[in-house]
């Protein structure tokens, strides 16, 4: 049997690790977390599974459409979660 390439001991200087400063790391390659970026934030943990998403062809006025895709990036989950809105509204 061969022996195993990569040894399980830590070559990390754990000690001069925990000895560092907040002030002293070097966060400069990661970017800033704004609060448009939490609002975006979706978080499942205890959350009943999304349910899978199905392909359709759907005919709707062009002007509706535009306008839809003016609103940016993500303009189909807002058209996905306005009829998700209009279908609780209206469950018997």
């Amino acid at each position: 049997m061969k022996k195993a390439a990569t040894s399980k001991r830590s070559r990390t200087d754990w000690k001069r690790v925990d000895a560092l400063k907040d002030e002293d790391i070097d966060l400069s390659d990661i970017p800033e977390v704004s609060p448009e970026m939490f609002a975006r934030a979706i978080v499942r943990r205890g959350l009943k599974p999304v349910p899978r998403k199905a392909q359709l062809t759907l005919r709707v006025d062009s002007d509706v459409l535009n306008w839809f895709r003016k609103q940016g990036q993500g303009y189909q989950t807002k058209i996905n979660a306005l009829l998700r809105a209009y279908m609780e509204a209206h469950k018997a």
